[in-house]
């Protein structure tokens, strides 16, 4: 069998058509189809049928597809494996993708310990939509994908969550938006300006419900994708900034702004996402292990975030 056949299938498998296979692999339509065709031949059946203007599979392409999938998750375990025992002392390209919802600080703070591992590293970082990061994954030009997210049951990419830890929602003021005898958080954010997270990223949605459950009626004056563009605008006063608790201190020291509240009821998860069922890449392990003993571990829950609103509270007593 062709394995490079088999590859072609299972990118038109998880695309759902010929053309966008074609410009993921950057090759023509005709020579994917043309490539599926004999590894059909190969097969003794026909693996896909047009029904209207889409391909569905055939009973055969749904076995084939299932195999495909663990032969190229094992064939990256291998790779994995082997790259641990044969690249020590030489540098290492660890490839990451970082979803756009993930907030630039998290991301940074997750990463940056596969900088440690024992060999030298070069990582090569890439920041998209989650659904073309996992396609990049299956395709295995990523070695990992962090989401705030695990893998979403529409799609079909056979690929592991590992949940990295999670974090309580901090809420974030300039000075230039904190008026004297203003009503005790969570009340003073009613009516008040706010700078949200798209409607589209997990958290944002989780918000939204929070605030219709507490009767709260801010005012969103922007929503934002990129988190390190709502941080400026939240700099700059603009509105009420959100973001994880867990990096309450760096907020407030970077950005100048005081945490007035944390909304405990809404957590913001974050995941390694991967193709190995069981981790195996250096660069992975010491993301997880770091993930989980040393940043969600010591602010679980949002603690670091009341602390430092208390501590900002006495300073301005």
């Amino acid at each position: 069998m062709n394995y490079k056949h088999l590859h072609y299938f299972l990118q038109v498998a998880e695309t759902g058509s010929v053309a966008a296979a074609s410009r993921q692999l950057h090759l023509t339509p005709q020579t994917i189809s043309g490539q599926i065709q004999l590894l059909a031949d190969r097969l003794g059946g026909p693996l896909f049928e047009k029904v209207g203007r889409r391909l569905e599979l055939t009973d055969t392409g749904h076995l084939a597809l299932g195999y495909a999938r663990e032969i190229f998750s094992l064939g990256a375990e291998l790779e994995a494996a082997v790259r641990e025992r044969t690249l020590k002392g030489r540098t290492l390209e660890f490839r990451v993708g970082v979803a756009d919802a993930v907030p630039k600080s998290i991301a940074y703070h997750l990463v940056e310990p596969a900088l440690k591992v024992a060999q030298p590293v070069r990582i090569v970082c890439r920041e998209w939509r989650l659904d073309r990061l996992l396609s990049e994954l299956a395709m295995h030009t990523l070695d990992l994908v962090i989401a705030d997210a695990p893998v979403p049951h529409s799609v079909s990419v056979k690929a592991f969550s590992h949940h990295l830890g999670g974090s309580a929602i901090g809420v974030f003021a300039a000075p230039s938006l904190l008026a004297a005898g203003e009503p005790p958080f969570p009340a003073c954010l009613d009516g008040a300006p706010l700078l949200m997270p798209g409607e589209d990223t997990a958290v944002g949605k989780r918000l939204r419900a929070w605030f219709e459950s507490q009767g709260l009626g801010p005012r969103v004056v922007a929503e934002f994708d990129d988190s390190a563009l709502a941080q400026e605008f939240g700099r700059q006063g603009v509105g009420y900034l959100l973001a994880p608790a867990v990096l309450a201190d760096e907020i407030q020291s970077r950005l100048q702004v005081r945490c007035v509240g944390t909304i405990d009821e809404v957590r913001e998860d974050f995941y390694a996402i991967s193709v190995e069922r069981r981790i195996t890449h250096p660069c992975v392990l010491a993301i997880t292990r770091s993930a989980r003993a040393e940043l969600f571990h010591t602010l679980q829950g949002g603690r670091g975030a009341r602390a430092a609103a208390r501590r900002a509270g006495e300073a301005g007593a």
